[in-house]
């Protein structure tokens, strides 16, 4: 549902999940070189691991020593970085990690700052810098080069998961991750520099996304898709009020893997649309993800008593990055997290009435966030 609720949004790594658990804020959104007219989409994200083993330094699990030895990682990390861009520049990601020592935060309303980086609901700022040495060192996880922003944030439409991500929910692990959608309609006002190139970012075609993730382990497997840049063909315009939001849950009864589900939210011109559904052909509401040579293939069925939504999404495998964690055990992804910014495709709604089915639009989607991953751990 479209609701407001930043009280998710804050801090949640307590009880079980300070010793075993992660946080991730993730905001993505589009920047142009004034020079060139390049777009590039680029991401932030404010990730936390483990607070509860904490130490004075952080501990980066993939590091020879900690692996050796069997601790588990504890830090804040800062991952920032680009997509591909318009005009065929690589993407990247950079790591920048902080001890929760180094970690400062406020509660009403919730702030956090970490060494020069700085999140609240309405501005990030911040900068990494990875040098070479660095980014050839497994424990880091990313590529070399230098980040900074600077940008203020309105979220216009959010994606609320109900009573599953409650307090209680989130105490007996009832999911493996759980989402909270604040900003799947985000303006973002500001600017980029990336490796000493400049990038504005303008509310009007900023396209921007902000979510969160958190939880025990990253779902297996995973699946992530957000846009905000729809065009309706009645008017060949873009949307004003409009988001598409879709993301994979892996629910749990007990200690037992129930079928991995999806959550959707499509906003039409303010008017909501939600759905949750699992991977199955044997109801009406069916999702399918294929790969082929060149790229990933979303299809998707949602039918309820009185809508049914079509949605088809193509993202192309060449230029996309692959995503570089750690669980809270310390494992690194058996298989790769891959993302990207650049994904398009359809969007059609139906109106279900006693004659059948009435096309109401066909929705034309771009600047597409896409992850996915088969994310396998070893002890399910």
């Amino acid at each position: 549902m479209n609701k407001s609720d930043t009280s998710r949004n804050a801090y949640t790594l307590t009880g079980r999940l300070a010793k075993k658990g992660y946080m991730r804020w993730w905001h993505s959104f589009t920047g142009i070189q004034p020079d060139t007219g390049e777009e590039r989409v680029f991401f932030v994200e404010y990730f936390m691991i483990n607070p509860a083993l904490a130490r004075d330094t952080a501990i980066l699990g993939q590091h020879p020593y900690y692996k050796k030895r069997g601790i588990k990682p504890s830090y804040v990390m800062i991952k920032a970085g680009a997509f591909t861009g318009s005009q065929g520049a690589c993407p990247k990601q950079l790591h920048s990690f902080y001890p929760f020592s180094q970690l400062k935060t406020a509660v009403k309303p919730f702030v956090f700052q970490v060494g020069p980086n700085f999140y609240s609901e309405s501005r990030i700022y911040g900068n990494t810098v990875v040098n070479y040495k660095n980014s050839h060192r497994r424990s880091y996880m990313c590529d070399e080069g230098r980040m900074e922003w600077d940008l203020e944030i309105h979220k216009a439409i959010s994606g609320h998961t109900g009573h599953i991500a409650d307090p209680f929910f989130c105490m007996m692990n009832a999911l493996d991750t759980f989402w909270h959608g604040e900003g799947l309609q985000a303006f973002y006002r500001g600017r980029v520099v990336l490796d000493g190139v400049l990038y504005q970012v303008s509310p009007e075609s900023s396209y921007g996304y902000a979510d969160k993730h958190w939880g025990r382990r990253f779902n297996s497997p995973w699946l992530t898709f957000a846009s905000c840049r729809l065009t309706g063909s009645q008017t060949g315009k873009a949307l004003k009020h409009s988001a598409l939001a879709i993301d994979g849950c892996c629910p749990r009864f007990l200690c037992f893997p129930l079928k991995h589900k999806l959550l959707l939210q499509l906003t039409y011109e303010g008017q909501d649309y939600t759905f949750r559904f699992a991977r199955t052909v044997r109801k009406r509401s069916k999702w399918h993800l294929k790969e082929t040579g060149k790229r990933f293939v979303l299809q998707l069925v949602a039918v309820n008593k009185e809508t049914i939504i079509k949605i088809t999404v193509n993202c192309l495998k060449e230029g996309m990055l692959s995503l570089h964690y750690e669980s809270p055990d310390g494992e690194r992804f058996p298989e790769p997290l891959l993302g990207d910014g650049s994904a398009a495709g359809t969007i059609l709604i139906y109106q279900k009435s006693k004659h059948g089915k009435k096309l109401i639009d066909t929705l034309d989607i771009r600047n597409g966030f896409f992850e996915c991953g088969e994310i396998r751990w070893k002890n399910p």
